[in-house]
């Protein structure tokens, strides 16, 4: 039973690893990228990855929701151990524009008829915006950041700003101008 187990977890690791290095490769040459280059990536073969996701649609998908899981357990995590819910938010969204590259990375995939790809948006939703919310609410209560702005605002800003990332444009100074921003700066008028 423990050996069980330990494969489980084992292979839930190489999982991971694999849609980690799927994420990289995808951003780094698209979505078109040799499966291959993905396998050697993430040293394991080409047919593990076949054996895990028989279609590319099938290896996107996973990526997708691999990706919105990892933004969406960080939140909690920064929140604990952060030193202040501010750096917290930061560090977060910091993580977010990460997943936006990538999510922009795969949106040509994202726009084709696979009904695979339908809810994937939603799924973005109901994840992510709470925990942006819970950090907005937390920095709010501390005094740290303005109480004008929804998380569901402050996304879209960040997704907006993240359009276009590339080697002519890092998104990363217009989110952190953005950010600032948010801070309080005495009483707001």
């Amino acid at each position: 039973m423990v050996a069980a187990s330990r494969k489980r977890a084992d292979a839930r690791r190489n999982e991971r690893s694999l849609l980690d290095a799927a994420a990289q490769a995808f951003v780094a040459a698209g979505v078109d990228v040799p499966v291959r280059e993905i396998a050697a990536r993430a040293g394991v073969g080409v047919g593990t990855i076949y054996r895990h996701f028989p279609t590319r649609a099938d290896l996107i998908v996973a990526v997708y929701r691999h990706q919105v899981e990892a933004c969406a357990e960080a939140g909690p995590a920064l929140l604990a151990a952060e030193s202040s819910p501010y750096a917290a938010l930061t560090a977060w969204i910091d993580r977010f524009v990460d997943f936006l590259v990538t999510k922009h990375g795969l949106a040509e995939a994202m726009q084709s008829d696979n009904a695979g790809f339908a809810a994937l948006h939603a799924y973005f939703l109901d994840r992510l915006v709470p925990v942006c919310d819970r950090l907005l609410t937390a920095a709010v209560t501390a005094g740290e950041v303005r109480p004008d702005v929804a998380a569901l605002e402050l996304m879209r800003g960040i997704g907006s700003l993240c359009v276009g990332a590339g080697p002519q444009y890092d998104p990363r100074r217009m989110v952190a101008l953005l950010v600032a921003g948010l801070r309080t700066q005495g009483p707001q008028v």
